[in-house]
């Protein structure tokens, strides 16, 4: 068999070794992927080779969904967990993701489903510590220690369970294979022979993986194309709230995210998002409320702003949660169309409860928190900005007003500022839409 290289970064292959991939140019990623030493298990589950069928001949299908009963997490999977599924989710170390798996395996536990929770990085020891901390009792969890592949497909076959865990994919490895666990062959062939044996048996599968420090999974990006879901642990470290997020899905949408606080007992889903994206206090200096759409639920949140004179030769860009190159637009529209020379003033943007998005229904309250914070200047109060700003400075409606609007009426906020050129009339009198078509409305 010939000596095969592939690029960490995008999956490419080639038969030759170059410090450069040749497809996505990335440096020193092109890694090689080992020899065979056995053909043993390779074609044990290949299935008969299908006849072409005619697709308005195909019969419909139902996708039947077994629900865990924690909302967050169902949300984010697109109902439920789907049969034969299969899930990677990353995350940075430490940000919960074997917290999480093993509470999953408790919630499908209580329903009444086998679960087969197996882990390669941590001793049998070490989880009946943790399962003692998270509450872990149910009969119907098993555990299973081990780092060799082929021993895992041979435990679900014989065990047949409802579900399986694997924690996690780069501690386990083939022995056919002259490579070491993690590496890309490990990677692409464990998870190849496990993703067809949990479509065969029509099992789900969750697979925890590594992130590089680009916080993207580890290994060839073939990985997350062979899966039907990713989704991604966020969250600051430090901070008790965390966000799950899918940014690929085959059975829903990848809009949806899951909300989480990291107690002393694990994972409690978060019922009511605003109470930790912002603050109830009165309208402050340099603050501004906004609302953002993930998926089909609107969070309201708060968006704090200073801005500063700069001690230094370079003025400071710092954004927490949102896009630098967005911010820099915004703030060469400050300067060009309301003629503010902001070249040597430090900016910092802030989205609290460590929420991160793109979403363009933000530009408004950012710039109308950092004119705020250069006014020296509160806003008004019980105030809410939705809008996106152009280059021309003007205020542009956006996408689900109706849905932005409803959420800050529920919340109590009086003034909405939203743009002119939206097509939304308030169904109540109880508030006030004013709407605004440039930046230097905002203060009148």
């Amino acid at each position: 068999m010939a000596t095969s290289f592939f690029c960490s970064d995008c999956g490419f292959e080639t038969t030759k070794w170059s410090g450069k991939c040749p497809n996505c140019g990335s440096w020193d990623t092109l890694k090689d992927s080992g020899k065979l030493s056995s053909k043993k298990g390779l074609n044990t589950l290949l299935p008969s080779h299908p006849n072409p069928e005619r697709i308005i001949d195909l019969q419909k299908v139902d996708i039947s969904r077994a629900c865990t009963n924690i909302a967050e997490f169902d949300l984010v999977l697109g109902g439920g967990i789907v049969s034969g599924m299969v899930v990677l989710i990353g995350g940075e170390p430490g940000i919960g993701k074997s917290t999480l798996m093993l509470q999953l395996s408790q919630w499908m536990g209580d329903a009444s489903k086998k679960v087969l929770y197996c882990s390669g990085e941590e001793s049998v020891e070490q989880i009946q510590h943790r399962s003692e901390r998270l509450k872990i009792v149910s009969n119907n969890v098993w555990l299973l220690c081990t780092n060799d592949t082929d021993h895992i497909i041979d435990m679900i076959n014989t065990n047949k369970p409802d579900i399986v865990i694997i924690d996690s994919i780069q501690s386990i490895s083939l022995a056919a294979l002259d490579s070491i666990p993690g590496s890309v062959n490990q990677l692409r062939e464990s998870c190849n022979r496990l993703i067809r044996n949990a479509k065969q048996m029509n099992i789900p599968m969750f697979m925890v993986g590594h992130v590089t420090k680009e916080g993207m999974v580890a290994g060839p990006k073939i990985i997350e194309h062979m899966v039907d879901t990713v989704l991604y642990f966020e969250g600051e470290l430090r901070n008790q709230y965390k966000i799950l997020r899918a940014v690929k899905n085959r059975f829903g949408s990848t809009n949806e995210i899951g909300l989480f606080e990291m107690t002393s007992n694990g994972l409690i889903q978060v019922t009511n998002p605003n109470n930790i994206f912002m603050t109830h206090e009165s309208q402050q200096i340099g603050t501004a409320i906004g609302c953002v759409l993930e998926g089909t639920r609107s969070f309201v949140v708060e968006v704090q702003s200073l801005a500063t004179a700069s001690n230094y030769g370079t003025p400071q860009r710092v954004v927490v949660g949102l896009d630098q190159k967005r911010l820099a637009m915004l703030l060469a529209v400050l300067e060009k169309n309301l003629a503010l020379y902001l070249r040597s003033s430090d900016v910092f943007i802030n989205l609290t409860g460590g929420i991160k998005t793109i979403d363009p229904g933000l530009d408004l309250p950012i710039l109308a928190a950092i004119l705020s914070s250069l006014k020296d200047q509160a806003l008004p109060e019980n105030s809410i900005f939705i809008g996106e700003v152009g280059l021309n400075g003007e205020i542009r409606p956006v996408p689900q007003l109706e849905s932005r609007v409803n959420e800050a009426m529920k919340l109590g906020y009086e003034k909405i500022y939203i743009s002119a050129f939206a097509k939304y009339k308030a169904k109540t009198k109880v508030i006030k839409l004013k709407d605004i078509k440039h930046l230097y409305s905002i203060f009148d």
